[in-house]
């Protein structure tokens, strides 16, 4: 398939995405399965279309002045691709799969719109209702940061310290480009793909199957680092979902002491048992019942909340969540999380800790929780942040916003991570 062939398909899932407002991975998979005739490459060539143009929907349809599947389509290869409009015209010519050319009237909006300069939110790439959210988390540098919630990700893993070593799994995984990762110690990262390529399968790998790694953003490393764990703690991973941070913990505690990992939903804990497996982990006891905590009050070292959130850190690599996002949306995780903060204290010992972590980029999701947090809960205070960081980062002082009474923020821009919030709280002895 021709790029044309390719472009033409991208319009179809974008607009698929637009009419029934679905997850673009749903999208992509029912294009796949109604299109069974198109090899890996191009399916992945057309993701990377869909997922360039819904990061960059607002710099694509600013382009060419208008908002269509076609302009997006368009805009992504423009934008993310190399692509000059006369090149793009050049490729669809002869293409009977391709959409119509770039009209002269297109042209010249994207030769006048090319040479300006679009306004803030245009160039943030983000709704225009989240424009003074991102102002208010990052003040001046606010664009920067939401370009970088745009750009292509890296794909990052973690060495399973329990069952390998960071230069064993690299000469593992050296035909894939893979290094070590900027801050953490057993982090490895693989460059964010270009144009029409994809990120090798790590998970086919022989490395992955024997829980060698596990794929995890280094932001999720960095804030399993920061909690603390130490062998024989006891500890509750109190919103687990999938497991990626207990597993992290597990490794941190040399497989000694207790982790219990719960949530809510069933479905969500799912996936750690094969994990747990794989890994090696024995420490890890999954727990789906509420009624299987009462024992726990008042008796763990560690009480990590990896709050449910909107998901604004993690934008770069589901970019459909940031146009579906609504004010709504935003205040149902607010009242959420004060809830289950209030709920996982209870759980907390004497000189504990509650850990509290989103991947979220809002204020409203982080700091203002921890301030109103600790104003109703006299008995919590923060530890010193900069000295946290400090301790574990030494070297890395500009890598984070770090609050010293109300967490550490990681982004993008800063960190070159997705965009993460953590505090941690003592509860008085």
């Amino acid at each position: 398939m021709r790029l044309g062939g390719r472009l033409a398909a991208a319009i179809e899932v974008l607009d698929d995405i637009d009419r029934r407002h679905r997850p673009a991975a749903d999208a992509l998979k029912d294009w796949g399965l109604s299109h069974r005739f198109a090899g890996a490459g191009d399916r992945a060539a057309i993701g990377n279309i869909v997922y360039d143009g819904l990061r960059r929907r607002r710099s694509a349809g600013w382009l060419l002045d208008d908002d269509t599947p076609r302009a997006v389509g368009f805009g992504a290869l423009l934008l993310e691709w190399r692509e000059t409009a006369l090149s793009l015209n050049e490729a669809l010519q002869g293409d009977k799969f391709a959409p119509p050319p770039l009209s002269p009237d297109e042209l010249q909006t994207i030769a006048v719109r090319g040479a300006g300069t679009a306004p803030d939110a245009i160039r943030a790439d983000c709704p225009d209702w989240c424009a003074p959210l991102l102002q208010r988390a990052f003040s001046d540098e606010w664009v920067g940061e939401g370009a970088a919630l745009a750009a292509r990700p890296p794909l990052d893993l973690r060495v399973n310290t329990l069952a390998a070593n960071r230069p064993d799994v690299l000469a593992e995984l050296a035909e894939t480009g893979a290094v070590p990762s900027d801050l953490t110690d057993h982090g490895i990262r693989i460059a964010p793909i270009k144009d029409g390529g994809r990120h090798p399968n790590v998970q086919a790998e022989p490395a992955f199957r024997k829980g060698w790694f596990e794929v995890q953003d280094e932001g999720s490393q960095i804030a399993a680092e920061l909690t603390g764990a130490e062998p024989n703690m006891q500890v509750l991973d109190y919103c687990a979902g999938a497991g990626g941070k207990a597993l992290a913990l597990s490794a941190a505690m040399e497989n000694r002491g207790r982790i219990f990992a719960h949530d809510a939903e069933k479905t969500r804990l799912a996936p750690i048992f094969e994990r747990i497996r794989r890994s090696e982990s024995r420490n890890i006891e999954a727990l789906s019942k509420a009624t299987e905590l009462t024992a726990l009050q008042g008796r763990m070292d560690i009480v990590l909340v990896d709050a449910p959130c909107t998901g604004s850190g993690t934008w770069r690599r589901r970019p459909d969540a940031k146009w579906r996002l609504s004010q709504k949306q935003l205040d149902a995780r607010i009242a959420e999380q004060a809830a289950i903060l209030r709920a996982a204290k209870a759980y907390v010992k004497s000189g504990g800790y509650l850990v509290y972590v989103t991947c979220s980029v809002f204020e409203e999701e982080n700091r203002d929780q921890i301030r109103a947090f600790l104003d109703r809960e006299a008995g919590f205070a923060p530890v010193d942040h900069e000295e946290l960081w400090a301790s574990r980062f030494a070297g890395h002082a500009d890598a984070a916003r770090v609050d010293p009474h109300l967490g550490i923020c990681l982004s993008p821009a800063k960190s070159g991570t997705d965009g993460f919030f953590f505090a941690k709280l003592r509860r008085a002895a």
